[in-house]
């Protein structure tokens, strides 16, 4: 285990200093344009300029807090649902973060790197460039400093088996994900019920739900074959994985994109054109929530019938005593 703990602490330290520069950069950009002397990006007022920025300020503070988290001892000693439920959510938003910017980079090279001449003047080639490498190494390194930061604050929690985790819920919450994901999955085939703007569909917006789908259907299968009576023959470390990752991505992004849907719903800002059905997006959103929070209590929780041996206390508490 001393290998995986060195491979864990240079990934924890390397993924604080890759999102480094994005931290910089975002407040560059605020104090820049209060000073007017950095442009505002292309579609926003100044106000809704700094609120983004602000916003994604303290997002990025929070991953690198959250990555030294991992690998410094002070670490250990922090409320333990603060940690979990910061990860569940980082890992959720980058399972579908990274693909979607490899993919992203590949695009703009394939097109002769169109996007370094970008139209948005806020946003240089050189600084899109240095974001999205940001993102993928932070990604990498969190990835490779989770499990190894949970195995040596938690290690209970690894030696369970599938048909260790409670039944209770977990088939409700896992059959909500799996309907939600057919949807989603639906939708980025081409799918037009449930689509109320057609026109305003494109690559992107396909590649995203597409992601979003195979991680609510893949959590919804890891979660499902945690349950059974009968072990499965996946590997349990792989199916906790596969469920904490699906489960955080139906939280994160349906957790944000719901309180957007509503906003457009309710304002009707007239820059603003969701190619979904509002209401039919609201409640796959509200949904998805629903289906990520019932599936990490299965994750979390032992089984009431379960033996000292085979549970896992405190796994959500303050620390090890």
């Amino acid at each position: 285990m001393e290998r995986w703990d060195r491979v864990g602490r240079c990934a924890g330290y390397g993924a604080a200093v890759a999102l480094g520069p994005y931290l910089l950069i975002k407040v560059s950009w605020v104090v820049g344009s209060l000073l007017g002397v950095v442009p505002i990006g292309e579609g926003f007022s100044l106000v809704g300029w700094l609120v983004l920025n602000t916003v994604t300020i303290g997002m990025a503070a929070i991953g690198i807090a959250v990555a030294l988290a991992f690998v410094r001892p002070w670490g250990m000693r922090i409320p333990g649902r603060l940690v979990v439920f910061c990860a569940w959510v980082g890992s959720g938003f980058l399972v579908s973060v990274l693909p979607y910017a490899v993919f992203s980079a590949l695009q703009g090279s394939a097109a002769g790197d169109a996007a370094d001449s970008g139209d948005d003047p806020a946003m240089p080639g050189w600084e899109g460039a240095l974001i999205q490498f940001g993102f993928l190494a932070m990604g990498l390194g969190l990835a490779l400093a989770l499990p190894v930061y949970l195995r040596r604050r938690w290690p209970e929690a690894f030696t369970r088996r599938a048909g260790d985790h409670p039944r209770a819920g977990a088939l409700g919450a896992s059959g909500v994900a799996a309907l939600v994901g057919l949807v989603w999955l639906y939708w980025a085939t081409g799918g037009t019920w449930g689509v109320a703007h057609t026109a305003e569909r494109n690559l992107d917006g396909y590649l995203l739900t597409g992601l979003g789908a195979f991680w609510a259907l893949a959590g919804s299968a890891a979660v499902w074959a945690l349950t059974r009576p009968r072990p499965a023959r996946v590997p349990h470390r792989l199916l906790l994985g596969l469920g904490w990752l699906g489960s955080g991505s139906l939280f994160a992004w349906s957790g944000w994109k719901l309180p957007f849907t509503l906003f457009v719903a309710l304002a009707h800002p007239d820059d603003v054109t969701l190619p979904e059905n509002l209401a039919v997006a609201a409640v796959l959103h509200l949904a998805a929530v629903a289906a990520g929070i019932g599936m990490l209590r299965t994750l979390v929780r032992p089984t009431a019938d379960a033996g000292p041996h085979r549970t896992s206390p405190r796994v959500l508490g303050a620390g090890p005593r």
